[in-house]
């Protein structure tokens, strides 16, 4: 592989043979160039019978060794030990080098990785860009050793690696994170509300702080740590202190995230696929922490098919039937982290924005927001965001918005645009076609009929709904909707703006279809058209957040797909050649 360093002098990167990990192989270790030269560097602890591993990185790897071995847990778990090091190493470059490691082994699912998770923070430095294809390097020469297995592409697009408690943090994450330890440590505050839109990593962050907080930090080895790093580490061994073998549980009110998420969890150290719940679970015990993902879906007493269970678990609280879910995480729990955006509130049984707007203003009550887009790529990702909400409230100029890096097409045909579509699962994987509910689901009963037909193409919602639809196998051949999107990341979304969504050229205004809107717990009760009007709009939004790499919309509606075209480039052949 040629790497693209500007530099004269050749590039060396090696990964040693397997020493054995004992005290007896340190004379040996010693001598391997990068130990004995004292450079920077990586290695890789493991069993490869029980499939137990270790990532670190170090600047003084002979001390670094002998602290490893003087420890128990891991003198006792390990036989082997690997040294990647190259001569463009530096501190910043192994930093990033075993944080990549880390998140790509734990993700490929084949060791049970031993690291914490403390200190996986994305930094800038010197010639970053060009570090990335070092690591593909690496990898391949990892792959080459059968050490890893998988490619780097096939592991991104898996769960594991999209929930991973392992993903590095940006500057904002991070600096939330140290906020709310401090806050639970000091006892300043004991509820946390985080906001941000979608993409801006809130799902990441939530899994992120249950493995920090979860994980023994009392041994933690803090030899080459900076100065934030070691403040951070004191900060969860005071949170542990405080709340000794802490009962922490994450709530998911969607039942297919949640089984996403408990599916991820079996597979990491220090948490459990139990410490996932949904709302009612938390009457099973009395906990430290609960952290509650997607906030802003907990439900309240109104357009549910379970109202009895409801009612009786209010009743359990003394409340009467103005109680909701929100009031039964308090309840059950000593401290809560709330992720919450308003904005993705998409039916009438989700709790109103008044109720969480009493506790925003709350004593005690923390308020963080993160405002850095983690999921669409490129540099225009903000302006994306701020985009799509302008276009579907009218609020935008007519120009065309045009992002570098993100394949954003409108289409004047549906079959093209799953023609496109199609190339894009071929190459990259997790394209996936989403709607709004403006067709009846009449698939669910009958599995010999289709649900949608557009240009002569048919296909059926989405036939998984309890589960992870997005990675099962027919899920490219079918349409997911709100429900089984809401949450997940796609590399590319195919948006179909349905036929209870059209644009009034007359008015300029977006107008909806109340009997073209087939979700029945969606529109019941809901006897304002503006109200509804406000939950669809907040659907389409929150589908059209979905894509990573792009998205592709198509509108029923030839008025709305004229507004669009005024505003989102036009597909053309010249696109994609």
């Amino acid at each position: 592989m040629k790497l693209p360093f500007d530099l004269t002098e050749e590039i060396t990167i090696d990964i040693s043979e397997k020493y054995n990990f004992n005290k007896e192989s340190l004379e040996k270790i010693g001598q391997n160039k990068w130990v004995k030269g004292q450079w920077p560097l990586v290695y890789f602890i493991q069993n490869e019978a029980n499939k137990e591993a270790y990532v670190g990185e170090s600047t003084n790897f002979s001390i670094r060794v002998k602290n490893h071995l003087a420890n128990p847990k891991k003198s006792n778990a390990f036989n082997q030990i690997s040294i990647i090091g190259s001569n463009k190493f530096n501190k910043s470059a192994t930093l990033d080098i075993e944080s990549k490691l880390i998140q790509y082994i734990s993700s490929e699912g084949n060791y049970n990785l031993h690291n914490r998770n403390d200190g996986l923070i994305n930094h800038n430095y010197y010639q970053q860009n060009l570090y990335k294809d070092i690591f593909i390097e690496i990898w391949e020469r990892l792959k080459a050793k059968k050490i890893v297995t998988k490619s780097l592409a096939e592991i991104e697009n898996s769960e594991l690696f999209k929930y991973s408690p392992y993903k590095s943090l940006n500057e904002d994450q991070y600096n939330s994170v140290i906020q709310i330890v401090k806050g639970f440590t000091t006892g300043k505050s004991n509820r946390i509300f985080i906001k941000g839109s979608a993409g801006t990593g809130k799902t990441i962050l939530a899994t992120y702080l249950i493995k920090l907080l979860s994980s023994d930090a009392s041994n933690t080895i803090t030899d080459d740590y900076s100065d934030n790093e070691i403040y951070e580490i004191n900060l969860i061994r005071k949170f542990q202190e405080k709340y000794p073998n802490a009962k922490i549980g994450i709530v998911i009110a969607m039942t297919s995230l949640r089984k996403t998420l408990k599916n991820v969890f079996k597979s990491i150290p220090d948490l459990k696929a139990s410490m996932v719940i949904n709302p009612s679970e938390s009457f099973k015990h009395k906990y430290d922490l609960l952290i509650v993902d997607e906030a802003h879906r907990l439900r309240q007493y109104k357009n549910i098919g379970w109202m009895g269970a409801f009612k009786n678990n209010n009743r359990k609280l003394g409340l009467d039937d103005s109680g909701n879910e929100l009031d039964w995480v308090i309840a059950n729990s000593k401290n809560q982290i709330f992720f919450y955006d308003s904005a993705q509130s998409i039916k009438p049984s989700d709790i109103g924005r008044n109720h969480f707007d009493n506790l925003l203003n709350g004593e005690n009550t923390l308020n963080i927001e993160l405002t850095s887009q983690m999921r669409v790529q490129g540099d225009d990702a903000n302006d994306y965001i701020t985009f799509v909400d302008e276009l579907l409230t009218i609020s935008r100029d007519n120009t065309i918005f045009q992002p570098d890096a993100y394949d954003l097409l409108v289409f004047d045909s549906f079959s093209e645009m799953y023609k496109q579509l199609t190339i894009k699962e071929e190459s990259y994987g997790l394209a996936r076609l989403i709607s709004g509910y403006s067709w009846p689901w009449i698939s669910e009963s009958n599995e010999d009929v289709f649900d949608i037909e557009i240009e002569g193409l048919k296909f059926k919602w989405n036939s998984k709904s309890k589960e992870d639809w997005i990675n099962s196998p027919n899920a490219f051949k079918e349409v997911g909707s709100i429900h089984t999107t809401q949450g997940y990341d796609l590399n590319y979304g195919g948006i179909i703006f349905g036929r209870e969504i059209s644009y009034n050229i007359n008015t300029n205004e977006i107008e909806i279809d109340r009997e073209m809107y087939f979700d029945k717990y969606g529109k019941q009760g809901v006897g304002n058209d503006d109200d509804l009007k406000n939950y669809l709009i907040n659907i389409y939004k929150t589908i059209m957040y979905r894509g990573i790499k792009g998205t592709f919309v198509y509108a029923v509606d030839e008025n709305l797909r004229k507004y669009f075209k005024c505003h989102i480039p036009t597909f053309n052949k010249s696109h994609f050649i």
